[in-house]
Order: C-alpha cells, then structure tokens, then sequence
C-alpha cells in the first residue's frame, strides 16, 4: 500500500507545479475540429506522450487511428494488482467568438483563485491533476494498480475513429475497470461521481417538393411546400406531455429503480436552479419525472436546427424548394442507435405525403452506458472524494453523451467511472473557458486516494 500521506505531501509542496504543467499544456491550441490545427494536435499527443515518458511509464507510443492518434502507455509498477484504464482527451473546441475572451484563449492567465484559457476544464486541467496524483505517489512505491492510458485527440468531435480503434486494439487496452477522468463536481463543496452517461443518436431530415425555388404567389397552392411538410412531420414527433410518439421508442428504456430516483432527488438542482441556468419562463418535459430525472436518466428527442427558404431582412415571397431539420436522441440502457434509427424512418415514411420527396441521413450514434452504483470503481471513487471533502459525494448520471463509456463497457468488459473536478461555471465550450484551482489541487488529493485505495 503506498504511503498517502508522503504522496500528499509531495502534491500541496509542488502545486505551483502542476499550476505551471497545465500552463505548458493550455499553450498548445489542439483544436481538433478546425484542419488548420492538425500540426498542433500532433503537439499535443506529443505532449502527453512525453508526459508520460518522464513520469517512468514503461511503454509509451503515439498509435494512429482514422484521425488523430491516440497515446497509449502502460505503468506496470504494481504487479499482479488489477488494472485500471485511464482514459482522457487533449484535444479542445474552438475558440470563437474570439472578442468574447478576456484575455488569449492559448495564453493561461491567472485571474483570482482561477486560471483561464482553452481546455483549462475540458479536459486538460483534470489530466494535468491525475498525472500530478501519478507522480505525487511514484514518490513512494506507487499506486496500488497497475495503469493503462488512453489519451485521445478526437473526443471533441465526437470520437469517430475510436470505436474501429478499439476494438483492433482491445487486447493492448484490457483492464478490469476505467477511471474517465473527463469529468466535473457540482460545486466547490458539492463533490459528485457521475456513473452513467446517455447515448446519442443524431440525424438530418432532407426534403425536396420542387427542383427550384419558386413564387409563392405564381406556385403557391400547386406544389407542396416541404417547410410546412417537415414541420409537421417533426411536430408530430413528440406530444402535448413531453413524451416522443415514435412506436416502440420507449420499449427498451430501463426503468429507474426508486432508490436510484431517491438519488437523483438528493442533487442540488431544484427547478428553481434549471429555471435559472436556462431563463426559460417554465420548465417543460415528460411528464410523471422531475426536471434532473428528465435531464439526465430518461431518453429525450430534440430539434438541434432548422433550415428552409428565405432568412434575410425584408419579405421575399418564395416558396422553398427544400427544407432541413437536424434532430438529435438522447437514449438510456437500453435502447440503441439502431432501433430508434428503424423507428424515426418507419414514421417518416408513413407521414411524407407523396408531393416531396425525402432523405434521412444518421450522422452521429452512440449507445448510453451505466456502471454498476456498487462496482469497485465507484466504490473506490466515492471513497477517494469523501477522504478529501470530508462529506459523502453525490451519484449522479449525466445527459450528455461521452462516446468512450459505452465502448469501454461493449468493447472492454469493463465498468467506467467519470471522476472530474471542473464547476458549473467554468464555462466549458465557451469564451473565457477556466479551472478553479482549489478545486484542481483537492481533485489531485481525490486521484491519490483512488489510486492508492483501489479497488475499495
């Protein structure tokens, strides 16, 4: 068992450190989905392999994938101990609006207790904090695990090279669990795992009436307008209670157990807190659940966009010649990309009048993923966080959709934690992107404790 209190030590003597590592890192403007930026992804991976290197890990290399490559390495230090798979990203979004930041989004400025630029939460303050953690206990005989890491450079547009990926290389990434260090608390004081993340199915619906634009006036009336058809059609899709009206769409949704809903109602976001966050005038959603259980544990259908005809200032009397919607599926264990891709074109081809034609189009997918409340990783995570904020951390999924979960646990065998210490408000995505620093140097004291306690 590794001495933690040497390891603790050795992290609050060198936080200034870690503060300076991260620095170096935010430096480099890994924008993976802007092709301009493909030398500095490179320097990224780069970065995180020499990382690694100095850090004593045995076996590092850069593996190419369909897109950007993914640094793998392995630290085998404890023997016949179980193995953890790390997994983490150091690719960032883009920075735009460019004017909206307060001081250079690749240049980290330190403002109060925070330290901002792009990627300083998402994602790579957290991967800064665990390999703070890693090193703090090298110090001392180690971690109490055995460590492979998966570092990739494409989680920002939606991981599509990973999957193929994966499964080429699952024997080289076999553990016994995974730790996604891609993650965040509720607050300062509110420390949370999150153990379940919903999939994503996402999909553009084309359609065509004429070959052309044309006078509203002079064709109105004798050729359907495919703005109104798709309207409607994407009207028809969910009903007045907040519920999707697709057949079967409901069929395969796990339901939620009641201690688990008694879970979700111990987090702090009342509808008092949605209402804020969003300034809507009132909440909406499916009817029976509360706001969290709706945002975060029960399937939902949106429209993301929609595009049709004329947009510009003034009047112009066309009738448009096509129109799109794009709609995306947030699914929950365990429904699939497939079965609600089957059902959303069984609808469309029963409501498309034969005056239009149209196309349906999948563009991303992603299957939910859910670990175990009582698995050795959550376990492990809950204890690591109550040693360090000295309260019992809340368990929570969240609604967005981290591709690798579900991966990791088709791929794998194996169950994923997401432990992260980014806040509400540190405006991920956004201008004036920031870590807390406390909080960062407390999430290198919570890595510590699961890398020396596992499994709990």
């Amino acid at each position: 068992m590794p001495t933690i209190d040497a390891a603790l030590a050795f992290a609050r003597r060198h936080q200034s450190r870690a503060v300076d590592t991260l620095r170096e890192f935010i430096r480099i403007p890994s924008i993976s989905m802007s092709p301009e930026h493909m030398a500095d992804l490179r320097l990224g991976a780069e970065w995180v392999a020499g990382r690694l290197r100095s850090l004593g890990v045995e076996d590092v290399r850069l593996m190419p994938t369909a897109g950007h490559p993914v640094v793998y390495g392995r630290w085998s230090g404890a023997g016949q101990a179980p193995t953890v798979l790390v997994y983490g990203h150091y690719d960032v979004q883009p920075v735009d609006p460019i004017e909206l930041w307060k001081s250079p989004p690749f240049e980290p400025e330190v403002r109060g207790d925070n330290l901002y630029g792009r990627g300083a939460s998402d994602m790579k303050g957290q991967l800064v904090a665990f390999l703070h953690a890693f090193e703090a206990l090298l110090q001392d005989g180690g971690p109490a695990v055995n460590l492979v890491f998966l570092i990739e450079g494409e989680e920002e547009t939606g991981s599509p090279s990973l999957e193929a990926f994966l499964r080429e290389q699952a024997a080289l990434f076999a553990c016994d669990a995974c730790l996604n260090v891609d993650g965040s608390i509720l607050g300062p004081e509110e420390p949370a795992i999150v153990y379940g993340v919903r999939g994503l199915a996402y999909f553009e619906i084309h359609v065509r009436a004429a070959a052309h634009d044309l006078h509203s006036g002079l064709f109105g009336g004798a050729v359907d307008n495919p703005a109104l058809v798709l309207a409607q059609a994407v009207a028809g899709l969910r009903d007045a209670d907040g519920r999707v009206t697709l057949p079967g769409f409901y069929d395969d949704v796990r339901p939620l157990a009641e201690d688990e809903r008694r879970e979700l109602a111990r987090l702090p976001q009342d509808d008092r807190w949605w209402l804020e966050q969003t300034g809507a005038p009132a909440l909406f959603g499916e009817k029976g659940y509360t706001a969290n259980e709706r945002a975060l544990a029960r399937p939902t259908l949106d429209v993301n966009g929609f595009l049709s005809g004329f947009t510009g200032v003034g009047s112009k009397t066309v009738l448009p010649a096509t129109a799109m919607a794009k709609v995306s599926m947030r699914l929950v264990p365990d429904q699939t990309p497939e079965s609600v891709h089957q059902a959303l074109e069984a609808y469309l081809r029963r409501v498309m009048p034969p005056s239009v034609t149209w196309e349906l189009k999948q563009l991303a997918h992603s299957l939910p993923g859910v670990a175990a409340r009582d698995s050795a990783a959550v376990l492990t995570a809950r204890a690591a966080l109550e040693a360090v904020w000295r309260k019992p951390p809340l368990l929570s999924r969240t609604g967005g959709t981290i591709p690798v979960v579900a991966m990791v646990q088709q791929i794998l065998k194996a169950e994923s934690v997401i432990v992260g210490f980014g806040l509400p408000d540190d405006n991920l995505h956004a201008p004036n992107e920031k870590i807390h620093l406390p909080t960062f140097h407390r999430g290198a004291e919570a890595f510590i404790h699961f890398l020396a306690g596992y499994p709990a």
